[in-house]
């Protein structure tokens, strides 16, 4: 309940405030929001098999966010952010699709 009632915190504080990114953040933070995703719904995926653990969870977040942003950062170094972009979006978006479609298993045995 508690995380529900956080991210509706967050959700209503960020759309009363409106925040703008910076300029320099904005190729970054898309990225940063698929990675997270997917460290939610492995994270859900965990509780459904009974395996969380919240230290996973928080270093799975942290890591993922970093190392994404850090792959596009390379890319954008290397002159090639968008191939890295695309590279970093195609393989987490596999894996946040292949933890919905086993939490899909587990809830309607489908």
């Amino acid at each position: 309940m508690i995380p529900a009632l956080g991210l509706l915190v967050g959700l209503t504080i960020g759309l009363l405030l409106d925040p703008a990114v910076p300029v320099w953040m904005q190729p970054y933070l898309p990225i940063a929001v698929i990675a997270a995703l997917d460290a939610v719904f492995g994270a859900v995926r965990a509780v459904l098999d009974g395996i969380f653990n919240d230290k996973v969870f928080v270093v799975s977040f942290l890591s993922n966010v970093i190392v994404a942003a850090f792959i596009v950062f390379l890319g954008d170094q290397l002159g090639v952010g968008s191939q890295l972009s695309t590279g970093v979006v195609v393989v987490l978006g596999v894996r946040i699709f292949s933890n919905v479609a086993s939490i899909r298993r587990h809830l309607f045995k489908a």
